[in-house]
């Protein structure tokens, strides 16, 4: 089934736009503002239509000023059986609609209201229009709003008497039978649209008409009206035609099967489903396209935010790829009220463009980094702020000063984080001689762009030339053409949207089908994360094969993630061919696949198998996820035999040692052969190696070293992390946390100093004695950090939270209510105490033993 994608016809769904309201400041690169968070031609942003449950209304509507208006509960909602909640969860899905109904019924009256006046000036001598032009951009208006004000009066009194005995299925089954209105709507809008847009320019008595329109607001509003322009209420019934189908999905969850409006709501959903089905088929999804000099359709083929690097500086710009150029842009800076404009920055003819390698003497220009750190201390920053807003909401009585205000100091934390984040560089250039360079934020991302290009390169292309007033039409042209309206930022989701996925992804990666010839393959597995994308594991290269079979498992951090990407590569083992910009050797990207992270599908216990279709290779792989507040408890084991989940002092007991005999084989391992590993610690082992190392070490297998130094270094380092994150009591124990909070907070440094030292002299010896043996190895890591890229700061955001986070029954003392508070004030807070101590010079266990100069004074 083909989606609308024509920039007449704007995609259908209930929901607003992902990214609906840009405030960025940097470069001139001016918001959206309330009213810019429309497109030029008066839509809002055009998502597809989209039939699936899981996009339901969340029973909220959405309001002009795009506040949300949710419906008051019902009185009396008491907790009952299953029957009883469903019934309540369906009174509540009904009462949502009821309210969204209300505000699109009064959008439509405000788009009526001056129909009749003229109609009535069009058989003066002095029409403001023609009957033509009336009928033409009016039409089915009237019929529309009939329909749904018939829906609305025969709805509103079944909820105000609701009982287990009311039914709305015929209702529904009705509104669904009269869908055919929407049909000849969506026929006709196009010219719509582009009649009212004549009629605006030609008559400036229609245009005052048709840019101040009111909308009365809902019943129980304070706001009496607000205004709005035609362009925007003409294509409220396109964004309207899908929601009565998302509704009928709530429904049906929440009504016994054996109610009298199951089966109706069922027939009723089929003819919904059907009616969209008819309208995507039928509609031709041409490419919006502007026309050149010759005649001929100059196509948009894709768009979108890209941060490019300009005289050593970063640059957030549009860059709109089209059928026989790649324009770069950026958006002007203009007066409150005007319409927003593009300035071309520069344009490459497609026949005049290659991805040629460098030469040895070209090299990337010094670019402006933020090195980890910094990029770690923004995201808790963001989340910090995310649960400010969260707490705010609660608190607030109708007052959103201060939930504006947090919102905007989130979107610019997000929109920095955005330009500084990306790091994967891609290089176009110029026959002429001039290239320019771009950083991504994904390999996924860098292949889309040069699959785009290089597709449209097999054509036969003539180059072309623009005079200035053909750049200056077709740059004009960018703003009703793009499809990507702001860049990805959470702090401008609708509250109603999921907030992604917190905790952990479990992955098997089972196998790859459908290669025509052997290759070296190997899969990466990318999520993404505060509005971009991250590598977060690869699995070995299988030799020589059409049929690799990995069966590896990996468990993947998600800080609100919403989609797991996979990428396989065909590995090179010629060295000659090397990347000059990240002087890496170049592996073949064979395909690439996404897959969306819904979370009713993937928070089951049991595991979910999906498969993953690309470039004719079919990646078969397994998933589930684990919330955080799940996969962090500290359990401790039953077996006081092993190693794993016994407490530290029992295990040094019984072994008779100072320092674990894991820890200490993990170290050395590591030290051994993966100290030169780029992101030794960060990036995920394979799970079912790691499960193994940990079965062995807690069965004291004698042939544990052998398995060590045949098994996978990721695999070693992550056994060492689980063995810290299983001890029933964090390394620096659950009695001290809260002063090593304290002093970690102290801004003296010397009552920091005394302070902490004294916090680590309070210590039991084997923890103590193993936390300052897993210190200096962290440190010698980190000496690496130009060939492994793990800095100090990066290897305490790694092990910070591991090493201090209290156990359950600390932890359930300051209940965490929202799942991102994973990056909150005492994440950081624990982050920061490891760093302090990867940052002193070395710590002697006897020299802290002997030093009497700090507290005496027990904790």
């Amino acid at each position: 089934m083909e989606h609308l994608s024509t920039r007449e016809l704007p995609r259908l769904s209930w929901i607003n736009t992902l990214y609906s309201n840009f405030n960025y400041n940097t470069d001139g690169y001016e918001g959206d503002t309330a009213e810019d968070r429309k497109s030029q031609d008066g839509s809002e942003t055009m998502p597809f239509i989209d039939e699936s449950p899981t996009m339901s209304p969340h029973l909220c509507a959405r309001g002009q000023d795009r506040e949300a208006i949710s419906p008051t509960p019902p009185e009396g909602l008491l907790p009952g059986g299953d029957m009883e909640k469903g019934l309540e969860m369906k009174k509540l899905v009904l009462s949502g609609f009821l309210a969204s109904e209300e505000i699109y019924i009064n959008q439509l009256e405000a788009l009526l209201l001056p129909m009749k006046p003229l109609k009535a000036t069009a058989t003066t001598s002095k029409p403001v229009l023609t009957m033509e032009q009336i009928d033409t951009i009016f039409f089915m208006i009237q019929d529309i709003f009939e329909v749904h004000k018939e829906f609305y009066d025969a709805l509103f009194p079944s909820i105000q008497q609701w009982d287990e005995k009311v039914t709305v299925g015929h209702l529904f089954q009705k509104l669904a039978s009269q869908l055919g209105v929407y049909k000849a709507f969506v026929d006709n809008y196009k010219i719509a649209v582009e009649t009212a847009e004549k009629c605006s320019q030609a008559n400036i008595q229609f245009q005052k008409i048709s840019e101040n329109l009111k909308v009365k607001g809902p019943k129980e509003s304070k706001d009496c009206t607000t205004s709005t322009t035609m362009e925007a209420l003409l294509y409220k019934p396109i964004d309207r035609v899908t929601r009565s189908t998302l509704v009928l999905h709530d429904l049906l969850k929440h009504t016994p099967k054996d109610h009298p409006d199951f089966p109706l709501l069922q027939d009723a959903l089929r003819i919904s489903q059907n009616f969209l089905s008819s309208i995507n088929e039928e509609i031709d999804p041409r490419r919006t396209a502007v026309t050149t000099p010759k005649g001929e359709a100059r196509q948009l083929v894709k768009d979108g935010f890209l941060v490019e690097v300009s005289e050593g500086t970063r640059k957030l710009r549009h860059v709109f790829l089209f059928t026989d150029l790649l324009l770069c842009a950026k958006m002007k800076k203009t007066a409150v009220g005007r319409h927003q404009q593009y300035e071309c920055k520069w344009y490459i003819p497609l026949a005049d463009l290659s991805f040629q390698t460098l030469d040895d003497t070209d090299s990337l220009p010094h670019v402006q980094t933020l090195s980890e750190h910094e990029i770690e201390e923004m995201k808790i920053k963001i989340s910090t702020i995310k649960s400010e807003i969260q707490k705010e909401k609660k608190a607030q009585k109708g007052q959103g000063r201060n939930v504006d205000r947090l919102r905007k100091k989130m979107n610019e934390q997000e929109s920095y984080l955005l330009l500084h984040s990306p790091t994967i560089p891609f290089r176009i250039h110029n026959k002429l001689g001039k290239s320019y360079l771009f950083l991504l934020s994904s390999d996924y991302e860098r292949s889309e762009w040069r699959e785009s290009i290089q597709k449209l390169m097999k054509k036969d292309l003539q180059a072309c030339m623009l005079s200035s007033v053909e750049l200056q039409v077709l740059t004009g042209s960018c703003f009703k053409l793009r499809t990507v309206h702001s860049i990805p930022v959470t702090s401008t989701k609708d509250d109603e949207e999921s907030p992604g996925l917190y905790g952990f992804l479990h992955v098997i990666v089972h196998k790859a089908m459908g290669l025509k010839e052997s290759a070296n393959m190997y899969c990466t597995l990318e999520v993404d994360s505060f509005g971009y994308f991250v590598s977060k594991a690869k699995t070995r290269v299988f030799r020589d094969t059409t049929e690799p079979t990995w069966n590896e498992e990996f468990e993947i951090e998600l800080e609100g993630s919403q989609c797991l990407r996979i990428l396989c590569y065909e590995k090179c083992y010629d060295k000659s061919k090397i990347n000059k910009d990240d002087n890496e050797i170049v592996d073949k990207i064979m395909g690439k696949g996404q897959v969306q992270l819904d979370p009713q599908t993937v928070q089951s216990k049991n595991w979910h198998m999906d498969v993953i279709e690309m470039n004719g290779i079919k990646v078969e792989f397994s998933m589930k996820f684990t919330s955080r507040d799940l996969s962090l408890k500290r359990t401790p084991s039953k077996k006081q035999s092993g190693v794993f989940g016994v407490k530290i002092s029992v295990v040094t007991k019984r072994e008779r040692s100072k320092v674990p005999y894991i820890v200490r084989q993990c170290i050395e391992e590591v030290e051994k052969r993966g100290i030169d590993e780029v992101g030794i610690y960060r990036i995920s082992g394979v799970a079912t190696d790691i499960q193994a190392l940990k079965a062995a070490f807690d069965a004291n297998t004698k042939d544990i070293l052998m398995m060590l130094s045949d098994m996978d270094i990721n695999a070693i380092a992550g056994t060492l992390k689980l063995y810290f994150r299983e001890l029933p009591e964090p390394l620096l124990t659950d009695r001290l946390y809260p002063a090593f909070m304290e002093g970690i907070a102290l801004s003296d440094p010397a009552a920091k100093e005394n302070c902490m030292m004294h916090l680590l002299r309070s210590l039991p010896d084997p923890n103590l004695i193993t936390f300052l043996s897993l210190l200096e190895h962290l440190k010698r890591v980190a000496e690496k950090e130009p060939v492994n890229k793990m800095s100090l700061h990066n290897l305490a955001t790694v092990f910070g939270p591991t090493l201090l986070r209290p156990s359950e029954s600390e932890s359930s003392k300051a209940h965490i209510t929202l799942a991102s508070d994973i990056w909150s004030h005492d994440v950081m807070a624990q982050v920061q105490v490891l760093l302090y101590y990867l940052q002193h010079p070395p710590i002697s266990f006897a020299e802290l033993k002997k030093n009497t100069l700090y507290f005496s004074t027990d904790v």
